[in-house]
């Protein structure tokens, strides 16, 4: 018995991870139950061991983006004084890696206009988990000196300009203006949180 639910909890946590990128790849309109448990050889009956319906598979697998989204931050900014980390962070989020890689990117450039289209559970957690990467950006930014309100001011808006730089790099076929739109951003960024030296 002890092996049904091990063996069930990992199939559950697999399928989260498969979902989540393809969510950020294709969009949850483009993302097919039957497709997804195929991908893992799995059959389309075995879902409903793992979800009530497709709405509650695409609010879990918000959950594991974020998730995944969080635990980079953690590891990226790690043993890094919190100006350093942070500006580890801005460069990856800024970087062609970043861009290049939906799939398993921030949630934010990749789900946010899907996620206004889709159910209450799912704008719940998609907000949730926002709020986690804010607090997780402010928290640097308080080790770096700045009170509570100011932190979080400055969190949530250097990720937006971040979320929206990668969302409009990914979606102009000019690679320069690509380029142009992260470097500018990367360096407003920088110097308006007082990093352009980390």
């Amino acid at each position: 018995m002890r092996y049904d639910a091990e063996h069930k909890e990992r199939t559950h946590k697999r399928l989260l991870r498969q979902a989540a990128e393809a969510l950020r790849s294709a969009g949850p309109e483009r993302v097919g139950v039957a497709r997804l448990m195929g991908k893992l050889g799995l059959t389309h009956g075995g879902f409903y061991a793992h979800f009530k319906s497709k709405d509650d598979l695409v609010a879990q697998a918000i959950d594991e983006m974020f998730a995944q989204t969080l635990d980079g931050v953690k590891k990226m900014t790690a043993g890094l004084p919190p100006d350093a980390g942070l500006a580890r962070y801005i460069d990856f989020y800024l970087s062609d890696k970043h861009v290049d890689w939906p799939g398993r990117g921030c949630a934010l450039p990749a789900m946010a206009a899907d996620v206004s289209r889709l159910g209450r559970a799912a704008r719940r957690r998609f907000a949730a988990g926002t709020e986690r990467l804010c607090d997780e950006i402010a928290d640097l930014l308080r080790a770096l000196g700045h009170d509570d309100a100011q932190a979080m001011e400055l969190a949530t808006s250097v990720l937006a300009e971040m979320a929206g730089a990668v969302a409009i790099a990914r979606a102009v076929d000019t690679p320069k203006l690509a380029s142009d739109i992260r470097d500018h951003s990367r360096a407003a960024i920088k110097k308006r949180l007082g990093l352009l030296s980390a």
